[in-house]
């Protein structure tokens, strides 16, 4: 990412940034993300079914749809490029009823998780895929915090900072998907 036109950003102030970005903006995140994907997100369903406590409170949180793998000696973690976050669909409409401010992944999204992010002032961002390395230079701690038995998909508590990102959905209904096809249909 070059540096002009980047927006530096806290997670703890996402709440506040996110009807001032706009998709296509480039944004370099700092702070607590969680990472979650499927097996995670499907348990953490069961216990909002249950009514029982969250492993984390997804009020102003932020996903990162990521698996990463073992940290090598002397690192936080391995490699923790983004997963496709459209296997995440059928969950996110409700834990952005729920308060989940954003979510960090690859790839597009269905119309329900759009118009969810929409009605709940969130965000979508995407990573680059395949720069896995990259990402987790950027990550400055790792701790499991969560369903430890999942290996590389348990949740894990998360410091980033300046994590490259773009804004893929914003909460005015921008989305560089249908926008970025439509730019050059012919």
């Amino acid at each position: 990412m070059s540096e002009t036109n980047i927006i530096r950003a806290d997670v703890s102030q996402l709440r506040e940034l996110a009807p001032k970005l706009r998709a296509g903006d480039k944004v370099l995140l700092s702070g607590v993300v969680y990472t979650s994907r499927d097996a995670a997100h499907k348990r953490i369903t069961a216990l909002l079914d249950e009514g029982k406590e969250l492993p984390y409170d997804l009020k102003d949180a932020v996903i990162y749809y990521a698996g990463p793998t073992p940290s090598p000696e002397g690192k936080p973690i391995g490699s923790c490029g983004p997963t496709t976050s459209g296997r995440m669909d059928k969950y996110a409409p409700r834990f952005l009823d729920l308060g989940l401010a954003g979510m960090i992944g690859k790839g597009e999204r269905s119309p329900a998780v759009c118009e969810a992010i929409v009605r709940n002032g969130a965000v979508y961002f995407c990573a680059v895929g395949g720069c896995g390395a990259l990402a987790a230079s950027r990550i400055k701690s790792c701790e499991v915090i969560a369903f430890e038995d999942l290996g590389c998909e348990s949740v894990k508590r998360l410091v980033i900072e300046d994590f490259p990102l773009v804004t893929a959905i914003d909460c005015s209904g921008g989305n560089i998907f249908v926008t970025g096809r439509a730019q050059y249909a012919v």
